[in-house]
């Protein structure tokens, strides 16, 4: 008999109505700064009154959405102050997992090489499934890293770190209608795991997060300025702020 806890259909219904709606605002479809109410999701979604209202409730406490009173949810922000705090979290615990995992031994060696492959395969005839394929391969390869690395409470970490990510590289490489080039470092960080290398998986790692970030925040950047709902920083005096 499984120890596992078997979901009723209600559940079911919750987890599936969430999972839609967070896939929604990741990728940019629903914008952020739009505002949602029960009745316009519920009819949009087909959802019912109750499965609607714990979706929301769900997407509020990721802080993917804002409840406001008498009007319904905002879907949160982004500004690229909210970039650098997520780039400076993943320059923290990305390399220290990639360290862990290589040294570890523990990565489906296999299971990497597939997810590196789905980063780069090309999608052109539609870009908004071009993105999420990009998008949910991505996050899928890191956190293959971060689960190897043993640490449960630092792939928790990342794992957040990622979603909140993914809405980013939506918003700024979505808008243009283009992907990352970013699989190079996937290769690296492939056969440093291969070998255990755990210096240079790390270093590997934290060369990803540094160039990544420099690419992201000029393309967030571009689309914060070109947007009308959404609030743009300066990008210098972020950068400059952020070297402080």
């Amino acid at each position: 008999m499984s120890g596992g806890v078997t979901k009723t259909p209600a559940a079911l219904k919750g987890d599936t109505a969430f999972e839609t709606l967070r896939r929604e605002i990741v990728s940019c479809r629903i914008r952020p700064g739009a505002t949602l109410s029960e009745p316009e999701v519920m009819e949009s979604f087909g959802l019912g009154k109750a499965t609607c209202r714990v979706a929301l409730q769900r997407l509020a406490a990721c802080g993917l959405v804002q409840a406001i009173p008498r009007q319904g949810y905002r879907v949160s922000a982004v500004t690229l102050k909210d970039v650098e705090d997520l780039f400076e979290l993943r320059l923290l615990l990305e390399p220290r997992a990639a360290r862990l995992a290589a040294e570890a031994g523990n990565c489906d060696i296999g299971k990497l090489e597939r997810l590196e492959e789905m980063c780069r395969k090309p999608r052109p005839r539609d870009i908004g499934n071009q993105i999420d394929f990009f998008l949910e391969a991505n996050r899928s390869f890191h956190m293959a890293i971060a689960r190897a690395s043993g640490n449960a409470r630092l792939c928790t970490m990342l794992g957040g770190i990622y979603d909140e990510m993914g809405r980013l590289v939506a918003l700024g490489f979505g808008d243009r209608g283009a992907r990352p080039n970013i699989e190079g470092d996937h290769i690296k960080l492939i056969a440093a795991m291969a070998t255990g290398d755990g210096d240079k998986a790390e270093a590997v790692a934290r060369r990803h997060v540094e160039v990544f970030r420099a690419d992201v925040m000029a393309t967030v950047n571009d689309s914060l300025r070109s947007s009308g709902v959404v609030e743009a920083l300066n990008l210098v005096t972020v950068l400059k702020g952020a070297g402080e």
